[in-house]
């Protein structure tokens, strides 16, 4: 990528992250910068291969978003398709803070979780009905194998009753196209920037049912009343944060219509996080995980049609348990 000399010996750095790629923080004369390469195997306990073009793709979804939001995504710098590899600006977490730490250590602000749900839906609705952003991100595979296989079909492997259930859920995803979908709307993946939100690791990049980030941010949002019980009321005031800027900026459809379709998938995806490839690292107890199915069963059996009560759910469910 000429990024450096042929005799240059930068100092680099592995860098912590999720499961999915080696990130790595390499020194350059300039300034430090990001380097990301996709893995073809997932550092997860279960068997979970995945295309390394997805790296491709990601840099693709960076390189679009920066052309509707720029802030939202990190200074490119370079590609290397052959290797799997781009090279992007370095955020330094102390003005760039990940909003899971900042969840992690109970700060939990429905400002940011708003500003979250306005960038997501901005992109959303720039690239909504875009035959030719759907003919850039027709990557229905990856995020089959990414996504709806070790999360959805996964957990309804797990529980057959609900396998019907989930089944049509999955099918009825890859089915949705209407924007283009980050994928991984983790709080791990988002920083707090002084410019709002940028928006990290999108490998799941897909042209499909924006539906999915919406849920998928949701999702973290209640599962961390059980990692940091002390700041429930904050994370429950996310939600519904979150949720109502999102909710607020639909245009390419009716917003009822989306919200219907994020407060189907969030039952299937809670329970995913407990039961699918990817469970979540804080849910130790067998107590906590099975709160976690509870609810998504009930909710899989009698789906709802509004986030609130999604949220109303799990906040009763809280309540019985104590937390």
């Amino acid at each position: 990528m000429r990024l450096v000399t042929a005799d240059a010996v930068p100092t680099m750095t592995p860098l912590p992250g999720g499961v999915s790629s080696d990130i790595w923080r390499v020194d350059l004369p300039d300034g430090p910068v990001c380097v990301k390469r996709a893995l073809a195997r997932l550092k997860v306990d279960a068997v979970w291969e995945v295309p390394i073009e997805r790296n491709r793709y990601e840099w693709a979804w960076m390189q679009e978003v920066a052309r509707i939001a720029p802030e939202s995504v990190p200074p490119l710098m370079a590609q290397d398709p052959a290797s799997g590899c781009f090279v992007m600006g370095f955020l330094a977490p102390e003005t760039h803070p990940v909003w899971k730490s900042l969840l992690q250590r109970g700060i939990a602000l429905a400002d940011t979780a708003a500003a979250v749900g306005r960038r997501l839906v901005t992109i959303h609705a720039a690239t909504a009905d875009r035959p030719d952003v759907a003919q850039r991100f027709a990557t229905d595979h990856i995020f089959h194998a990414i996504r709806l296989e070790p999360y959805l079909l996964a957990a309804a492997r797990r529980h057959p009753d609900l396998a019907s259930r989930l089944g049509d859920m999955a099918a009825h995803t890859a089915a949705t196209k209407r924007a283009l979908v980050h994928g991984d709307t983790s709080p791990k993946n988002v920083l707090v920037g002084p410019d709002g939100p940028v928006l990290l690791d999108a490998e799941c990049a897909w042209y499909g049912d924006p539906a999915f980030d919406l849920a998928f941010c949701l999702n973290h949002l209640l599962l961390k009343c059980l990692w940091v019980p002390g700041a429930t009321a904050g994370f429950l005031a996310s939600f519904d944060a979150l949720a109502d800027a999102y909710v607020a900026g639909v245009t390419w459809e009716a917003p009822a219509t989306v919200e219907r379709r994020a407060a189907h998938l969030l039952p299937g995806l809670l329970l995913a996080r407990v039961d699918g490839k990817s469970p979540v690292e804080y849910l130790t107890t067998e107590t906590d995980r099975g709160l976690v199915r509870r609810v998504a069963t009930a909710l899989l059996l009698r789906p709802t049609d509004t986030l609130v009560s999604v949220r109303q759910a799990w906040t009763d469910a809280l309540a019985e348990a104590g937390e």
